[in-house]
């Protein structure tokens, strides 16, 4: 637990998409005794959180494709390190007001590719199927003779965000026998579902990405890199004003700024960003400004 996530998080140090350790202290206040505790990051709002919020609705593909490049990110950087997570869910996915950006947590199950010193790994609902078998064997004092790779953390993110799509746990769907046999066709389902707000979204590079990240063969799960690569990174989504809100930033929100004669001129759209933005950058840095020229939040700031 505690030695484990320290390393690791030391060999992680310094990318903006893993929590931040800033150090490790003694409590001597604990009723068990003395126990060594990590000093790390104040972050915000988890997926788990933004999941009940949506329920039933699913997550924008505003925020979902946020998430996703954010964890594939950190998964890359990782997995160039060597190391595996081994226990990405909704609750280990945390927002960074300060910085804008999603942040993977909880190293305690983590290790090095080839090098496996924990037998039961990942959490029930985001198991891959050949960690799902290890732990399987491990129960009966077998020993797979399949290795669990970088592959899982990969599973596990293509289940959290066919989550976030459609706003409903799959859990038990993920465990039924329909998912073992064909769980494509579950996928094109989930996406065809007129119970789905984002299927009115042309979300089909979407359902790819997750799909190449949910192959029950290992070796043909698309490694974090890969996914990057995605033509759904390229689509230029919006936030909705409900993303503003849900997801706190130290951020200034202007309505009914501009026009739609201001939004049409570009020469005066231009004019008047880097007006706002020099006002702002009287209260503090300016991480991100947007105006968006189109529906949802036209106008706003």
């Amino acid at each position: 637990g505690f030695r484990k996530e320290r390393a690791a998080l030391e060999q992680l140090r310094g990318h903006r998409n893993i929590v931040t350790l800033y150090g490790v202290f003694t409590n001597h206040y604990s009723a068990s005794g003395p126990s060594r505790c990590l000093l790390l990051e104040l972050l915000d709002i988890s997926v788990s959180e933004l999941l009940l919020h949506s329920s039933n609705q699913g997550c924008s593909m505003w925020m979902i494709q946020h998430c996703a490049r954010d964890v594939l990110e950190a998964l890359a950087f990782l997995h160039h390190k060597g190391y595996v997570h081994a226990d990405l869910k909704p609750r280990n996915i945390l927002w960074s007001a300060e910085e804008e950006c999603f942040k993977l947590i909880d190293f305690g199950l983590s290790f090095k590719e080839g090098n496996q010193d924990v037998k039961y790994i990942q959490t029930d609902g985001y198991r891959a199927p050949e960690a799902e078998l290890q732990n399987c064997l491990a129960q009966a004092g077998l020993q797979s003779e399949t290795e669990c790779t970088s592959a899982v953390d990969l599973w596990s993110l293509g289940i959290v965000l066919l989550e976030m799509f459609s706003g409903m746990k799959l859990k038990h769907t993920v465990q039924s026998q329909e998912w073992k046999t064909n769980s494509s066709a579950i996928i094109d389902r989930i996406f065809a579902s007129e119970g789905v707000v984002n299927s009115a979204i042309p979300a089909y590079h979407l359902r790819d990405l997750i799909k190449s990240m949910l192959h029950c063969d290992q070796g043909k799960r698309a490694s974090a890199e890969k996914a990057l690569c995605s033509p759904f990174f390229s689509i230029p989504f919006a936030p909705h004003i409900e993303d503003l809100v849900m997801l706190p930033t130290p951020v200034l929100r202007l309505l009914n700024v501009l026009s739609d004669a201001s939004l049409q001129c570009e020469e005066e759209y231009e004019d008047i960003l880097e007006d706002i933005r020099e006002e702002c950058q009287k209260y503090g840095p300016v991480v991100s400004l947007l105006i968006p020229k189109e529906n949802p939040g036209k106008g706003q700031v």
